[in-house]
């Protein structure tokens, strides 16, 4: 059960529902609930899937785009686009930065980023965050 909440936890934190999962991960490791790696991935496991989910969100979206009701105007997707072009798909690895990862894995679900890469690279980041975390916990 308590692995199911940090599961849920970091999930509902790569999306746009407000959620701490740091700090559920980082009590479930004082506590000694399981192992650290199996903390680390179960993590990463949820945070990564619901960034999956905001890509989906994206690239549906992107079909969207001319509706009148779109949360963004022409401008702002333009201006994300260039941004995008710019640092291209290594922003990704931003993707567990708060207030920024979110939009920017929408974006790359809107621009069409190729699913595979996406997935890479935002594992790679969050992990590492949750990985890092750990780390430093542990060692206090």
């Amino acid at each position: 059960m308590d692995l199911l909440v940090l599961f849920g936890s970091a999930f509902l934190a790569a999306t746009i529902f407000p959620a701490q999962s740091e700090a559920v991960l980082l009590v479930m490791q004082a506590k000694g609930v399981s192992h650290d790696t199996v903390l680390l991935a179960v993590a990463s496991a949820g945070n990564t899937l619901g960034a999956c989910v905001n890509w989906g969100l994206g690239r549906f979206a992107s079909n969207l785009r001319e509706r009148r009701w779109f949360p963004a105007s022409a401008s702002q997707l333009q201006r994300a686009e260039k941004w995008y072009a710019r640092w291209g798909v290594w922003s990704l690895l931003l993707s567990w930065v708060p207030f920024v990862g979110d939009p920017l894995t929408v974006i790359a679900g809107l621009l069409r980023t190729p699913f595979l890469t996406f997935l890479t690279i935002v594992a790679i980041a969050k992990t590492s965050r949750y990985a890092v975390l750990l780390w430093i916990a542990g060692n206090v």
